[in-house]
């Protein structure tokens, strides 16, 4: 009787897990879908109430994954640091840029996935030392600057997350005013200068980038990078 009293409790215990993880991706979704639009954030509208935000931040803090279930895992966690971001912009907004603010990425505290963390950490920490080989988280974290690609108006759901993944690698990386192509010359985000283990694992940054182009670039162009664009994504 009392084995079956423990594996009740166990059982139960990780159903709320499981209840709880899947009621974060249902209204994280509603969240992006009501507050981002055209890859821009509504700030001044989240700021004047925030408690859908902080409703999602403080299931964040208790959710438990694990990296035996890597979607779900990666797919929290990218939210995760996407309402993060939302969070420390809108407690201190209006603002200019994230970098207008101290410690935003490497000295905020965030309770996630119950851990204290910073942005910089749940990126490299969590999901880039956990999951070395997949470049493509850089497509999807989105740091408040407009040089980011886009912020989509939905949830990354584990049932969906490889082609989410996918889709925004491909779009970024055909987008125009983001790989800048000229002849024998290509001039990339600076997120390949400062992650540029993650892609040149495999052969070098265009080898990378040519994964995912229509068009492809000429395996020996020259490679250069352009600034960073830190100005906010917000909706005009």
């Amino acid at each position: 009787m009392k084995k079956i009293t423990i594996l009740l409790v166990l059982l139960s215990i990780q159903f709320g897990f499981s209840q709880s993880s899947t009621e974060f991706f249902t209204k994280a979704d509603s969240f992006f879908k009501t507050y981002v639009s055209n890859g821009r954030v509504n700030y001044k509208t989240i700021k004047k109430d925030p408690s859908s935000l902080n409703e999602l931040l403080e299931m964040a803090a208790t959710i438990k994954v694990s990296t035996s279930k890597p979607k779900t895992y990666q797919a929290f966690y990218i939210n995760a640091y996407n309402l993060a971001v939302i969070k420390g912009i809108v407690d201190k907004y209006p603002t200019k840029s994230p970098l207008d603010i101290k410690g935003f990425f490497d000295k905020t505290i965030y309770i996630l996935g119950g851990k204290k963390t910073t942005l910089n950490d749940l990126e490299n920490k969590i999901l880039r030392k956990n999951f070395p080989k997949e470049a493509r988280f850089h497509f999807v974290l989105v740091c408040a600057g407009l040089g980011c690609p886009p912020i989509i108006p939905s949830a990354y759901k584990p049932s969906t997350l490889e082609d989410q993944l996918q889709r925004q690698t491909v779009k970024a990386l055909n987008n125009p005013n983001f790989i800048k192509v000229k002849g024998n010359k290509v001039r990339l985000s600076q997120i390949f200068e400062w992650y540029k283990v993650d892609f040149t694992q495999n052969g070098s940054e265009v080898d990378f980038v040519n994964k995912f182009r229509k068009e492809k670039i000429p395996a020996k162009a020259k490679v250069s990078y352009y600034s960073y664009d830190w100005s906010l994504n917000q909706v005009k």
